[in-house]
């Protein structure tokens, strides 16, 4: 009889929930760039029984509706080398700081999915093992027991007759920048990641994150430097505007446009503002929606098949950028056209 195994896979980020949880749900929901992060980072005794297979993203989430404003998550399919099945589990959580209490969304969410999984096979003979990580890159460092017994109150001569279940940790603040992953294309995420809560030496990195952002594809550069403009606060026009201009220097011009509505909602009102203004100046609203389409379409393609009926391109031609933005969104999410164009709020 196979095994199942459930990996779950916490990560704290800042407070400021949208643009992190949004780069990382992007981040996991590449089958790649997801399993190498797990076969670099889960307990060696873990991932060395892993197939080198990508892991394939399964829709599904445990986490309550009041808890999703900072709490995400995330479903894998893999297989170990002996061709067993393992389901690897993904918890986010935002938050700058170690949550103290993560060891009970551990357990809470584990036991969640011991339940699904016992629905789908009414006459198990075995449970499957379940084994969590906690991925955290906030600016103070873990100090956090990774373990669920360190929220219980009990005597000490009674642990071994508790329910208790131990948690990986990767604080991404204990990880020299080179080495966070042998993967390029992954440690220029992490990089990202790493640094969005570290305002103090988003300067100071530039130069390597620069090198780092070489070795991506175009698609991978333009999710990045999004999340780069919603985030980093110690970056203005000017650094954004080398950083483009040294990797993509043809880009320039679009991608400033592109990221100038996304500047509005960043922390830096003088940065929006200079943005806005010079694309107020360079008549570059049609320019946005241009990119934007272009952009949209690329990402819905790589998605849903190269293949779109002809409606889509009528609907782009009348939509506005605002529109354009909403259905990028969720594209991530999207199983279908119907998914991306309804009007749900």
């Amino acid at each position: 009889m196979s095994t199942n195994i459930f990996l779950s896979h916490g990560l704290v980020m800042t407070d400021v929930a949208q643009p992190h949880d949004r780069f990382v749900r992007v981040l996991l929901s590449d089958p790649e760039r997801a399993g190498v992060l797990l076969r670099e980072r889960l307990p060696k005794e873990i991932s060395g029984l892993l197939s080198p297979e990508p892991p394939i993203l399964v829709e599904g989430s445990f986490v309550d509706e009041e808890l999703r404003t900072h709490l995400t998550d995330r479903l894998f399919q893999a297989k170990t080398i002996t061709g067993r099945t393992a389901l690897l589990y993904v918890l986010v959580e935002h938050k700058s700081f170690p949550d103290r209490q993560v060891g009970w969304q551990v357990v809470k969410y584990t036991v969640e999915w011991w339940k699904q999984w016992e629905r789908e096979n009414p006459d198990w003979e075995m449970m499957p093992p379940v084994v969590p990580f906690v991925f955290y890159h906030g600016t103070s460092e873990w100090r956090i027991l990774d373990e669920f017994l360190a929220l219980v109150d009990a005597e000490e001569g009674w642990r071994p007759w508790l329910l208790n279940l131990r948690f990986a940790v990767m604080d991404l603040g204990k990880i020299e920048d080179r080495v966070l992953s042998e993967s390029p294309r992954l440690r220029a995420w992490l990089l990202a990641a790493k640094y969005a809560t570290r305002d103090g030496e988003q300067l100071e990195i530039k130069d390597f994150f620069i090198e780092v952002l070489t070795e991506v594809s175009f698609d991978d550069f333009l999710l990045i430097m999004r999340y780069v403009v919603e985030t980093y606060r110690r970056y203005d026009e000017k650094d954004v505007r080398e950083i483009i201009r040294r990797v993509h220097p043809e880009e320039e011009n679009e991608m400033m446009s592109q990221f100038a509505q996304s500047v509005v909602e960043n922390k830096n009102p003088e940065w929006a503002q200079m943005v806005l203004q010079k694309g107020r100046k360079e008549g570059r609203k049609e320019g946005r929606k241009e990119e934007a389409t272009h952009t949209f379409l690329r990402l819905l393609q790589k998605k849903l098949g190269p293949s779109l009926p002809d409606w889509v391109d009528k609907k782009l031609e009348v939509a506005t950028l605002e529109e354009i933005g909403t259905w990028t969104d969720r594209i991530l999410d999207a199983q279908s056209l119907d998914d991306v164009f309804s009007d749900k709020g």
